[in-house]
């Protein structure tokens, strides 16, 4: 058994309570290699913004528990490095989808885990959740559940359509189930295909696709169900066109990928949104950076040269993220 205390980590209780008071979002920012978490730490620690440092199953799977132990806890001593004296540094499971899965994250020293059993009949979801809280809160580990289903593709996640979460069950499953925060359905979705050409409309200007708007109606009622309660937003990347753009140039094939946009994601974030995730832009963004160095440098084959680039890419990714969307710049000092 590791306490995340050991390792410098921190839950995501304090950090959520300021967020709602001080009307900002926490970024929750997903990472699978060394470069992604350079890139998050360094613009954490020169912004002083909390962050939530996301592993998915599959992430979990490709990096190894032990070696992502160390990464998280170097993670910490990386922050200090840079200046940041106190990090506020959240390890979260992303997506779990089993008791056992859970279980063996809060016992390898993450400091918050997610429960994603969304899938699952309401009564079940329920249950299996508060199964996760009871052992997590023993070591002081705060849970994340969810409530409503999402669209899209990540990682083991995947579903074809969404259904919003109905805010007459909020109370209920949050009172039984004792979870520390909710992710909610209100039309964001996994992956950089958040929606189909279908759903949204074509700007004459430019023939860009514009995404239909999220469902605010649902929040309010469910923040009016909840009032200050920690509330989750899933599948929130933007897709940048730049970045699409860039890898289309240079030899992809990413049509039609659009994301949400940026002024309702800074909506969401002035409400009980306390944690919103980005998975899909880091993604494109190391993915671009690369494939503009093997355009224009056939030749090369160290990874530095080409993964260096893409690091410094997501750094101002995530420092965008975080002072002009999230507004958490400097409430970590």
């Amino acid at each position: 058994m590791v306490s995340y205390k050991e390792l410098g980590l921190v839950n995501t209780r304090e950090m959520f309570a300021k967020a709602i008071k001080g009307g900002y979002a926490i970024p929750a920012f997903n990472f699978n290699n060394m470069e992604q978490l350079q890139a998050i730490i360094k613009a954490s620690a020169e912004t002083k913004s909390p962050v939530i440092l996301q592993v998915s199953k599959g992430a979990r799977n490709y990096a190894n528990q032990t070696l992502l132990r160390y990464m998280a806890q170097g993670a910490v001593e990386y922050a200090k490095e840079l200046g940041w004296e106190h990090p506020q540094i959240c390890l979260h499971l992303d997506h779990g989808d089993s008791f056992e899965l859970c279980k063996s994250c809060v016992d390898f020293g993450f400091s918050s885990v997610m429960i994603d059993a969304s899938s699952l009949p309401y009564e079940e979801n329920i249950a299996l959740t508060k199964k996760v809280v009871d052992y997590a809160h023993q070591y002081d580990v705060t849970v994340e559940a969810e409530l409503g289903v999402l669209a899209g593709v990540e990682d083991e996640v995947a579903s074809e359509v969404s259904h919003y979460t109905k805010p007459e069950e909020v109370v209920d499953f949050a009172t039984r189930t004792g979870c520390d925060s909710l992710a909610i359905s209100i039309g964001t979705s996994h992956g950089a295909y958040k929606f189909t050409p279908e759903q949204c409309t074509r700007d004459p200007k430019t023939g860009k696709l514009v995404p239909p708007p999220l469902a605010f109606d649902v929040l309010d009622a469910i923040m009016e169900q909840l009032p200050g309660f920690p509330i989750v937003l899933h599948g929130s990347s933007s897709v940048p066109q730049e970045y699409v753009d860039m890898i289309n140039q240079y030899g992809g094939k990413l049509p039609d990928a659009v994301g949400i946009p940026e002024e309702q994601l800074r909506k969401a974030a002035a409400s009980a949104v306390c944690k919103i995730n980005i998975d899909s832009d880091s993604r494109l963004a190391f993915t671009a950076a690369v494939r503009k160095v093997f355009a224009e440098k056939p030749g090369e084959f160290d990874p530095r040269k080409y993964c260096g680039p893409a690091r410094d890419l997501m750094e101002e990714l995530y420092k965008h993220k975080i002072i002009n969307v999230l507004g958490s710049d400097g409430k970590a000092e």
